[in-house]
């Protein structure tokens, strides 16, 4: 599964893996694929760097990228506690009420958040970009599109490939005139913040809105057959995130959340602003419905709704309340049945796309079988 892209990254196959856990990611790029640690839960530096330091340690030698979350607008003089403060009380007793409903317990004293995503305000992002660029890192890919100009600038001038996510052929001409390599094709299949539009009818929009730069088509895809259509349709890779969830090197820390991944069909995911602020495809939980209810305070922008719910949704992962219990998946969740490991899935991907290929030959006359 070779194209220009995974050519110049030096892949054996056009297979992009994001992912929050650093052993993912290592053994993605071990497969003959790209992996991509996702650093939006990193707000303290010197635990990025510790998992940077063992994927380079685990990767054996082979290619991998970060992923961050920042905005192209800077934002000057704004902090933490300031954006903290714009959080309205209402809102933070519709929390407490929610969690005393199900009895959730509260964290340890002096237990700090362990989901606190700041990684969504910018200064957060270049500390995490101070870290990375000491490392070989391949490729940097912004979830909100088109980094700032200056770290677009700063990554070329390490040799770092850029890419950013897009929704919509619109998004995709702007990440291409604000100078990013690479165009990531997020449909609305995707786990994770998405756009309105799906997989087969956004793929060739932005490639033929962004040609000659290569795209990764995104969301949905889980199959080698899914791949071989991506392929067809233009794009020069895949981008996969929600296929790794339930593999046997990602570190979910809740059992409870697994099974709950392996059980759900491919229509237990909704778009919800509850985790994030931003519309992001996610497991359906009671905590989501509670948050798209009319009769709530309804959600909150980015990143207020994040800072809001993070305290929360540590307890209810450090407690497994399972009617609570999720994690940002997309519609492939209906196939993720089992735990494999990263291989066996990478070799499962690879060998329906020959699969796919050969029957495509087939159809053509070209089969030399």
């Amino acid at each position: 599964m070779q194209t220009e892209l995974s050519k110049k990254l030096g892949v054996e196959h056009a297979l992009f893996g994001f992912t929050p856990f650093p052993a993912v990611a290592a053994a993605i790029s071990r497969a003959g694929g790209f992996g991509v640690l996702g650093a939006v839960r990193y707000a303290d530096p010197d635990e990025l760097k510790r998992d940077l330091d063992w994927i380079e340690t685990h990767v054996d030698g082979m290619p991998y990228g970060l992923d961050v979350v920042m905005p192209a607008k800077k934002v000057e003089g704004v902090t933490e506690a300031d954006v903290e403060a714009m959080i309205p009380e209402g809102h933070r007793q519709y929390v407490r009420d929610t969690l005393a409903k199900y009895a959730v317990p509260e964290l340890d004293e002096g237990e700090a958040s362990g989901w606190r995503i700041t990684g969504w305000m910018e200064q957060v992002a270049r500390t995490q970009l101070d870290v990375a660029f000491d490392y070989p890192i391949k490729l940097l890919a912004n979830a909100l599109g088109s980094p700032p100009a200056d770290v677009i600038e700063r990554a070329h001038e390490k040799g770092v490939l850029v890419a950013a996510l897009a929704g919509s052929a619109r998004h995709a001409r702007k990440h291409a005139d604000a100078g990013i390599d690479i165009v990531v094709a997020q449909g609305y299949e995707g786990g994770g913040h998405t756009g309105e539009i799906a997989s087969m009818v956004l793929t060739p929009e932005v490639v033929e809105a962004v040609a000659p730069l290569p795209v990764l088509a995104a969301g949905g895809i889980g199959s080698g057959q899914q791949m071989a259509a991506a392929l067809t349709l233009g794009a020069q890779g895949v981008w996969l995130g929600s296929i790794w969830l339930t593999t046997t090197e990602a570190d979910m820390h809740s059992r409870a959340l697994t099974r709950k991944l392996l059980a759900a069909g491919s229509g237990d995911t909704v778009r919800s602003r509850a985790l994030t602020g931003k519309p992001a495809r996610q497991l359906r939980t009671e905590w989501t419905d509670a948050w798209d209810d009319p009769n709530g305070p309804g959600t909150l922008p980015m990143p207020l709704q994040g800072l809001l719910v993070a305290e929360a949704v540590s307890r209810i992962q450090k407690h497994e309340v399972e009617p609570l219990l999720g994690t940002p998946v997309g519609q492939i969740v209906g196939r993720m049945n089992s735990e494999r490991g990263v291989q066996e899935v990478v070799d499962d991907l690879t060998r329906g796309f020959e699969e796919a290929v050969d029957r495509l030959e087939r159809i053509a006359g070209r089969s030399h079988a």
